[in-house]
């Protein structure tokens, strides 16, 4: 494909979409060691289940404000009061059960920090803060291990594949294809 800017990209990438190239060139694949921003993105993956990242992504602005700053302890309280808000909230997503495990998965983020010291500590203790390199996968044993040790914790919306794309998104995993410009290179 041919890009204005003469950079070649990953091929899901759209390039009628600003917003989802700026995406693919500085934050996808990029590593998250923040513990707010790693709650941002696990959310928006569990929404994200069954449609497509840019619909996703296309929302960010308005999920960032429903979710107040996705800040897990503010979330990990929002009572049914606010989960009737968010479904009369048409800038975001608006499918209950995934509004509820946000909430859920805000609860077990905060158990997983307290209980190592940090959310970051515990994601990036999987792989000994090693960035793994791999291309054309859509799950892996890490993927497999890391959902099924989320679900035992009571996390919602974290099934192998939705985590494989959560770590390919907090940089754990780097992904970017062959041919891409930010293509790993040995």
């Amino acid at each position: 494909m041919q890009w204005p800017d003469q950079k070649c990209r990953c091929s899901w990438a759209n390039p009628k979409n600003e917003r989802y190239i700026r995406y693919h060139d500085r934050q996808w694949g990029v590593p998250v060691y923040q513990d707010q921003r790693l709650f941002e993105l696990l959310i928006l993956e569990c929404f994200q289940a069954g449609l497509s990242w840019e619909c996703v992504l296309n929302k960010q602005e308005a999920f960032v404000r429903a979710f107040e700053g996705f800040d897990p302890e503010r979330v990990s309280t929002f009572g049914e009061e606010k989960i009737t808000e968010l479904m009369g909230n048409p800038g975001i997503i608006r499918n209950r059960r995934k509004i509820q495990a946000a909430v859920t998965n805000a609860r077990v983020f905060r158990e997983i920090q307290q209980e190592f010291h940090g959310f970051s500590r515990y994601l990036w203790g999987w792989t000994q803060g090693k960035i793994l390199y791999e291309q054309g996968l859509t799950h892996s044993e890490l993927s497999d291990e890391i959902s099924a040790d989320l679900k035992k914790r009571g996390m919602k919306f974290v099934g192998t594949t939705i985590v494989y794309s959560y770590l390919q998104a907090v940089g754990v995993i780097y992904s970017h294809e062959k041919g891409c410009f930010l293509e790993h290179q040995d």
